[in-house]
């Protein structure tokens, strides 16, 4: 690997052959030295998990494409201690194809795999699509493409990560981008209760329909609006405001 270009790592949730790790593999392609280290199978939902109780393998399909049988998670950690020659200098999370606004973030793999490359050290971002049934991944991996290379030129504040959020629209309808606070994205109805053929109740956990926190300033709304919505979120999740109230209206005792 030339040690001159930013080097790289891309991941993901949905696994390494999906089309938003292509075309974001594609984009980081053209700024630096990027290597994919994803998700043997598709990941999704898995949150910020490690697999513990086995052994990891991973394959080298291509020079630059490693396979893990494991979550993202493990995708950027074990990419980051073990497969490449150097600690990178970005981590890259995406596209996912569907929007991680809100309450989505505490599920995704995506997000998570950014989160990890922050607790690793490494300025990351993950970027999900908001699009159902497919999408066109060519303006994400565009705007990815910048965002890439500012942050590789200006940095990240400390312990701060990117999730972004890019409306499935034609570039004449997107409104810019906006920095945006996390909202809220709840879903109605997303258990589903079935029954197998011989009567036995089996629930069915996805879908439902979501329903938005209405701030101004929220992820959501700016996607609403066709705006990219780019969210710092922060690694520490102490509610400093609530600490110091508590500290004074809630002693503990010795």
């Amino acid at each position: 690997m030339l040690d001159h270009k930013p080097l790289i790592l891309v991941t993901n949730d949905d696994g390494i052959h999906a089309p938003g790790i292509q075309a974001l593999f594609a984009a980081m392609q053209e700024i630096g030295q990027a290597v994919m280290i994803a998700p043997e199978q598709d990941a999704s939902a898995s949150s910020h998990s490690l697999t513990m109780k086995r052994p990891l393998r991973v394959r080298q399909l291509t020079p630059e494409i490693h396979a893990i049988d494991g979550t993202p998670t493990d995708c950027v950690t074990v990419g980051i201690k073990k497969v490449l020659p150097r600690k990178p200098d970005l981590v890259v999370s995406g596209i996912n194809p569907g929007p991680n606004l809100g309450d989505d973030i505490n599920y995704s793999g995506t997000v998570a795999a950014a989160k990890e490359g922050t607790l690793l050290g490494v300025p990351s971002f993950a970027v999900s699509l908001v699009a159902h049934n497919g999408g066109d991944f060519f303006h994400a991996a565009r705007f990815a493409a910048q965002l890439a290379a500012g942050i590789l030129s200006s940095g990240l504040p400390r312990d701060t990560f990117f999730n972004v959020n890019v409306p499935d629209l034609p570039a004449a309808e997107l409104r810019g981008a906006r920095f945006t606070r996390q909202g809220r994205r709840l879903y109605d109805d997303a258990i589903k209760e079935t029954f197998d053929p011989w009567g036995a109740r089996h629930y069915w956990i996805g879908g439902g329909t979501p329903y938005w926190d209405e701030g101004p300033d929220t992820d959501a709304q700016a996607v609403l609006a066709g705006a990219i919505s780019v969210t710092p979120l922060h690694i520490d999740l102490t509610n400093h405001e609530a600490l110091a109230r508590l500290r004074t209206e809630w002693p503990l005792g010795s």
